[in-house]
């Protein structure tokens, strides 16, 4: 089993940043890699970003490319996703998930989750 803490949400104005943090505990060493996505009220969860956890290759959804770095810690098992230039669209719960088998980026790729935490772009 594998548990994940999400943290760092937060209220920001637009243009502003936010870093997110997903803390991954238990059976670490089985996990081939961790994605972020995001859900907004009424719309389906999303993918935003993923990283493989043995090399650090990773894949991001072109609506945050340029503005969005997921990044990896091997040593603190935490993935983290730096936002910048943040927009109101991106206002949605965000939420980690990791996956033992691959990289995917639709949320049935992925074995565990996190609980979310909430971000809030005011515009």
């Amino acid at each position: 089993q594998v548990q994940l803490v999400d943290s760092g949400g937060g209220l920001v104005q637009a243009g502003g940043s936010l870093r997110l943090s997903c803390a991954a505990s238990g059976r670490t060493f089985d996990l081939h890699a961790l994605g972020w996505f995001r859900q907004a009220p009424g719309k389906e969860r999303e993918f935003v970003a993923a990283i493989i956890w043995s090399n650090g290759d990773t894949t991001y959804a072109d609506s945050v490319k340029g503005r969005f770095t997921i990044s990896g810690d091997n040593a603190k098992n935490t993935v983290y996703l730096e936002m910048n230039s943040l927009k109101p669209e991106d206002t949605a719960i965000y939420y980690c998930g990791a996956s033992r088998y691959g990289l995917y980026v639709r949320p049935s790729g992925y074995e565990y989750w996190g609980q979310g935490t909430q971000v809030t772009v005011s515009s």
